[in-house]
């Protein structure tokens, strides 16, 4: 949901909340900003297909949007919505409590997920709830979700349909076709995972999202999931990443930028507005990962084939077409 639609019902709520009559769909047009003007440059047409999708919006959102009139007279329906019907009970959010709510919203619109976060926000504001949009843009807590195969993987969860894809493990070129049944999607340490069992594995395995190749497609029936009892996701996703540390890496760091790089690095002064950073890793796909993120702050200056897996990301990122 765009944020001029999400504003035209939010306004569009307001106003049915704010008047005790019914209101013909020409006073609405008149006093709801969004909609095509009435007169000679207007758009009837327009209007009323507009006006109709937002009424089964509403009607969607558990908005309850009554019709009706004031008068045997009157030739024209009006809307409006009862406060009676529509007021919840007295709902009391601490402020980190409210500040979830927006994060978690914003991590959905991140997802492809913006329908269903645009819709619960709406409610949350129209009953004078603060979500936490105020937050300063440096300070705001940030969740991306930018994978390709996050809304896919992350719908088979819900609907527990199993899966496949392509996926490339670290250090090996070739993708290789797998198919999953999904438990859950998980983050952890600012990259997304999925855990299931492995069909032709017969064993509960660990996906890096940004390691699938391709679409994600389903492989059998909605509902034919089990989630094994008692599975412990996050505990699966921590045992996968925490492989042993045990080669070195030197990294050239913009002065003050790669605060989450410098934790338990050895630093040294480099000169010209930069750090040289000693940082411990496992693997060079997993390091290329971490740095990658920080653009051109972050340079990979040894060993070779770290700086091979760093360049490559970004060549990779570089060539891919700007969204339109």
């Amino acid at each position: 949901m765009s944020a001029r639609k999400t504003e035209r019902l939010l306004n569009l709520v307001i106003c049915l909340l704010a008047t005790r009559r019914y209101l013909t769909a020409g006073q609405i047009r008149d006093a709801v900003p969004g909609y095509p003007p009435d007169g000679p440059g207007g758009n009837d047409t327009a209007f009323r297909r507009m006006f109709e999708r937002d009424k089964e919006e509403l009607r969607e959102l558990g908005i309850p949007l009554e019709t009706g009139s004031h008068s045997v007279w009157d030739d024209e329906v009006g809307y409006r919505i009862a406060r009676r019907h529509y007021a919840l009970p007295e709902i009391t959010l601490a402020p980190d409590e409210a500040a979830a709510l927006g994060l978690a919203a914003r991590l959905w619109q991140s997802a492809g997920l913006a329908h269903a976060a645009s819709g619960a926000l709406l409610k949350l504001r129209a009953a004078g709830i603060d979500t936490g949009g105020e937050l300063g843009a440096g300070l705001e807590p940030r969740v991306e979700a930018a994978e390709p195969a996050f809304p896919a993987l992350f719908e088979a969860v819900r609907s527990r349909r199993p899966v496949e894809f392509d996926y490339r493990r670290s250090g090996v070129g070739a993708a290789a076709r797998r198919r999953v049944e999904p438990w859950g999607v998980v983050s952890w340490r600012g990259r997304w995972y999925a855990v299931g069992r492995d069909r032709d594995r017969q064993a509960a395995r660990v996906f890096r999202l940004s390691r699938v190749v391709g679409p994600v497609r389903p492989a059998g029936p909605a509902g034919s999931v089990e989630v094994p009892a008692g599975v412990d996701l996050r505990a699966a996703v921590a045992a996968y990443d925490d492989v042993p540390a045990g080669r070195l890496a030197v990294l050239r760091v913009r002065a003050g930028a790669a605060a989450e790089l410098r934790r338990g690095a050895v630093a040294e002064r480099a000169g010209a507005g930069w750090d040289e950073l000693t940082v411990a890793f496992a693997e060079p796909e997993r390091l290329a990962d971490r740095v990658v993120g920080f653009g051109a702050d972050v340079v990979v200056v040894d060993p070779p084939d770290a700086r091979a897996a760093a360049l490559s990301r970004l060549r990779a990122v570089a060539a891919e077409p700007s969204p339109a």
